[in-house]
């Protein structure tokens, strides 16, 4: 680790952590092999054959390899249906196909946790856009978490009075200070809903999620789920797309919005796609293993020399989001640099704030990745807005992971 200059102060605390954490670790290594026997049971059922990593061009009719994808995806996330595609640009691209696909004019769309991340409030119409839902005639409202917990009452309330159309629920914590939202929660909170409305679509953006648990929120209720595939599904393996899962006809819905009416899902050609997304899910469940217990490192290393983490090193964990709160631009920064300075690629560049598509504060952004902008890869980023807090995801390797943490707290003692 010389060549990196980690300094002998960080190198000592790290052995004193990985001591306190093993327990911690221990756990991650039990979910990964029940989520790693999952995923080996639906190859098997699905008789994957080499076969199946040929691609389609043009249209993309009759490609067995993608109908098997869709059919394993569908075998993992307990769905009656799945529409993996490399045309998906990104998971906010993904979503925003399920809402367009779901949604009518004069229909009303409620959010359970709050605001959305940042890139969807030009889709919603939260920020004016002339292509937003809003523009089509789409409602939006919101209830706010309380104690970062679902406000029951005021979700019942809400759906006695007015006609909801789909609820959305963003697990991940996105760009804020709230906790990630567990599948314990979100099967109570279904359960509430259900006493209410037992139509309501119920859309969970699961975002950064999958493998974090042992099971999915197809499987607590909700109809349906949203994801990327440069995020934990790929594996660092997929280089594009995403997936939408859940009740038939509402994936089906989602498939023609995608393509074309009429179409569905029996076209879009994958290319020579096949073979990297079959190896992605089935790479997925030890790299979000590898993700959590960088993650589970960093907390621990950063509590330890007196900053903010949430999660805490020990708290339950629902996706493999790390938020660390500096109080200080220039620590926040610094330790994403050290982040990109311990990268495979573009080590030598220095990340600066700057502007990006669809925020609205200045943002900084370490992740020299193999995939651009994939965050199951080792990266750290976040909005120059105090209390200056880095949001860090990803880890190929434990290994990779603590390396660059271990650099990136190097970088920001000095």
């Amino acid at each position: 680790m010389n060549s990196l200059e980690i300094s002998d102060d960080v190198i000592k605390l790290s052995h004193e952590v990985e001591e306190e954490i093993k327990e911690e670790i221990k756990s991650c290594d039990e979910l990964c092999l029940k989520n790693t026997e999952k995923v080996l049971n639906a190859f098997i059922e699905n008789n994957v054959s080499t076969n199946d990593f040929n691609g389609t061009d043009g249209y993309g009719y009759n490609d067995v390899g993608r109908d098997k994808i869709e059919s394993i995806y569908s075998s993992i996330l307990k769905a009656e249906d799945s529409l993996v595609r490399t045309q998906f640009i990104s998971g906010s691209h993904a979503l925003t196909v399920a809402l367009f696909a779901l949604l009518r004019p004069n229909d009303t769309m409620l959010s359970i946790t709050g605001l959305p991340y940042d890139t969807l409030h030009e889709v919603i119409g939260i920020k004016e856009n002339d292509s937003s839902l809003k523009a089509f005639g789409i409602n939006y409202e919101q209830i706010d978490l309380k104690s970062n917990e679902f406000d029951i009452e005021k979700i019942k309330e809400t759906l006695q009075n007015k006609k909801i159309k789909l609820i959305e629920i963003q697990r991940s914590k996105g760009y804020s200070s709230r906790k990630s939202i567990t599948i314990k929660q979100i099967e109570e909170v279904v359960k509430e809903i259900r006493k209410v409305d037992k139509d309501v679509i119920i859309m969970v953006d699961n975002c950064y999620c999958e493998f974090v648990e042992e099971h999915s929120p197809l499987e607590v209720g909700a109809d349906i789920i949203v994801g990327s595939l440069i995020k934990n599904l790929g594996a660092g393996r997929v280089p594009n797309g995403g997936y939408i899962a859940g009740k038939k006809e509402l994936v089906y819905l989602a498939s023609e919005r995608l393509g074309v009416p009429g179409e569905g899902k029996n076209v879009g050609p994958t290319l020579d796609m096949n073979k990297k997304i079959l190896e992605g899910i089935y790479m997925a469940p030890s790299v979000v293993n590898s993700s959590i217990k960088t993650a589970i490192f960093a907390s621990c290393m950063l509590e330890k020399l007196g900053f903010n983490t949430e999660p805490k090193y020990n708290d339950q964990r629902a996706d493999i989001v790390q938020s660390i709160t500096f109080n200080d631009p220039d620590k926040m920064i610094k330790y994403c640099c050290g982040i990109q300075m311990a990268s495979a690629i573009d080590s030598y560049v220095r990340p600066v704030p700057d502007d990006m598509p669809g925020y609205g504060d200045k943002i900084i952004m370490a992740a020299g990745t193999f995939v651009q902008g994939s965050t199951i890869e080792l990266s750290c980023d976040g909005p120059l807005r105090e209390p200056y807090t880095a949001f860090q995801q990803g880890g190929l390797t434990y290994e990779y992971g603590k390396i660059g943490v271990m650099k990136a707290i190097t970088e920001i003692l000095k």
